[in-house]
């Protein structure tokens, strides 16, 4: 039985995945983010017109050691295949950093989080948070 046909839905969007520092400093630039228990979402609209969303991962060590990062890293991998490619927006690019908590947080909950992350966006809604200006020496 071939599954194949089953998988791939006219419904889903093409992701093309961040791999260079300055592609995710491109997204971390707007300062648009939303933070959940599990990860932050970051998003930027892209300068391509080429259709796609572009996704990028991260785990810093404060999640844990490399076993504990790769897993966190595989979640989020996982819910964009099933959350983005469906409700993304084209043409923009999102992060996903992985966060480290106590009690980590069941798979539904995190596609919860992310679903309403994206329905925000869809919104219009200004997700940067009010930042505190820097104090400067002198």
């Amino acid at each position: 039985m071939n599954m194949a046909p089953h998988m791939a839905s006219q419904e889903q969007q093409p992701i093309t995945v961040l791999k260079t520092r300055p592609e995710f400093l491109a997204v971390a630039g707007t300062g648009r983010r939303w933070i959940t228990k599990g990860f932050i979402l970051q998003a930027a609209p892209d300068s391509r017109d080429d259709g796609r969303i572009g996704v990028g991962f991260t785990a810093s060590r404060k999640v844990g050691k490399a076993v504990v990062r790769n897993r966190a890293k595989r979640r989020l991998r996982a819910l964009a295949r099933t959350i983005l490619t469906r409700e993304g927006k084209a043409n923009w690019s999102y992060v996903l950093v992985a966060r480290h908590c106590d009690s980590e947080p069941g798979f539904a909950r995190l596609e919860a989080d992310l679903r309403w992350a994206l329905r925000k966006l869809a919104d219009g809604a200004d997700l940067r948070s009010a930042r505190k200006p820097r104090r400067t020496e002198g």
